[in-house]
């Protein structure tokens, strides 16, 4: 089942990469590294991290949509769950990640479009749990 996350509070190991193109960020988002978000996550992953936060820098606060397909690539390169971050606008984030989650797509952070009130969290957590049961 795939959860809307607003406030993040959990016991499983995660590890959050944040990412732009691809490439690890770092410093606050100020210097990209040169090194494959899929490989550091994967490394994660050997050190037995339990799930993935990815979060795409180039989208984050923005609004303007979630990087579907790095996401997806991500999800398919790990046996651990992602949780995608950056870029939730409306409900039809939410929809086209449902549409995804059967491979390892797990959940998805959101804030800004819960304040600027493009979003309301009851409803996308409602239809989130009805697309992925």
């Amino acid at each position: 089942m795939m959860k809307i996350i607003f406030l993040i509070a959990s016991i499983m190991t995660s590890a959050e990469v944040f990412a732009k193109d691809g490439d690890v960020a770092i410093n606050g988002w100020s210097k990209l590294t040169g090194h494959n978000v899929i490989e550091l996550a994967q490394k994660f992953e050997e050190y037995g991290v339990e799930s993935i936060i990815y979060t795409d820098i180039g989208r984050d606060g923005m609004m303007s949509g979630v990087n579907i397909d790095a996401t997806v690539k991500l999800s398919e390169s790990l046996k651990i769950p992602v949780v995608a971050s950056g870029g939730v606008s409306n409900i039809k984030d939410i929809e086209k990640l449902c549409e995804v989650s059967n491979i390892g797509i797990r959940g998805v952070i959101t804030g800004t479009a819960i304040y600027e009130g493009t979003l309301d969290f009851k409803e996308a957590q409602e239809l989130a749990e009805r697309l992925t049961g």
